[in-house]
């Protein structure tokens, strides 16, 4: 075969970090800091598995049987996760994107997202990535380039690495006060709860050890500039520090249990989200985009 099954390969650097964007989805396949991995990277010669760095476009994790209603319409979209009978992560990730604009350390991709029987809506996303003494910086934008009002939620899947090893030797560090149950037919949200007393509170760093997460938190706190955190401290010492801007209302943690054996628990996925699991149906904490309106969200990484 010819060329990556991720397509063509976007090599980023400044200074001693470095960072491979992809055709393919528009996800990070890899970036790292000196020799350590901050994101758990997956091969050049792979197809991303588990959604490893993967952009979730128009909306983030799963929709009850691919169906929603907007605006007195029913839709269904197609089940990509027939286990769960739901479809999931959107409708973008195996779609090549184009380079815009290319820096040795900055790159921006973009695609027009065109109507189809599931979404008849039409979008242009751009997504940006830049390296700089902050770390990397990821900055998405969706317009509605279509005729109608249309419903956007965004989010992205990258795990972040524990250095060597699994991350049951890791510590996470998640100031969030409620965490969303999902343990329910289709993984979609069955309630929401309190983190304290239970056995998802990381509001004080603790390790992971062999609990298995596939859990979306909500109620973030926020630092004066409206970013929430997360914190994964590997045995090595060195802590990857996740935020999201106010625009992410949530942070998705899955510690890839349900990965191929040789891939397990070797990164903690921290997915920042503008809203939670099943909101095309639910409507809670959807965008409603305009004809000609744009929405734009911020997170990033960096290594401590």
């Amino acid at each position: 075969m010819n060329g990556a099954p991720s397509g063509q390969q976007f090599e980023l650097q400044y200074v001693d970090q470095r960072a491979t964007v992809v055709e393919v989805g528009a996800g990070i396949r890899t970036y790292r800091v000196g020799q350590r991995d901050v994101l758990d990277p997956y091969p050049e010669a792979a197809i991303c598995d588990g959604g490893h760095g993967a952009v979730l476009i128009p909306w983030p994790n799963r929709v009850a049987d691919g169906r929603y209603r907007f605006d007195g319409v029913d839709y269904q979209l197609p089940l990509e996760d027939p286990g769960n009978h739901a479809a999931i992560h959107g409708l973008l990730r195996w779609r090549p994107w184009s380079c815009l604009e290319r820096d040795p350390d900055r790159v921006l991709l973009g695609v027009r997202l065109h109507p189809t029987p599931g979404y008849p809506f039409a979008l242009d996303a751009r997504i940006e990535y830049a390296l700089s003494v902050e770390g990397l910086a990821v900055t998405t934008t969706a317009v509605n380039v279509g005729s109608t009002d249309c419903p956007y939620a965004t989010g992205q899947h990258p795990y972040l690495s524990p250095g060597t090893g699994p991350v049951d030797a890791a510590t996470l560090t998640l100031d969030a006060r409620t965490w969303i149950d999902t343990d329910t037919p289709n993984r979609v949200p069955g309630g929401c709860h309190p983190v304290a007393g239970s056995e998802l509170d990381f509001r004080v760093g603790r390790a992971i050890g062999p609990q298995r997460i596939d859990t979306p938190f909500s109620d973030l706190s926020r630092d004066a500039e409206g970013r929430a955190t997360a914190r994964l401290t590997g045995a090595d010492g060195a802590t990857v520090e996740l935020w999201a801007d106010s625009t992410y209302s949530v942070l998705q943690i899955f510690t890839g249990d349900t990965l191929r054996p040789d891939r397990r628990r070797l990164g903690l996925a921290c997915e920042p989200m503008t809203a939670p699991p099943n909101a095309l149906a639910t409507g809670d904490g959807l965008i409603r985009l305009a004809p000609g309106e744009r929405t734009v969200a911020r997170w990033g990484v960096r290594l401590h």
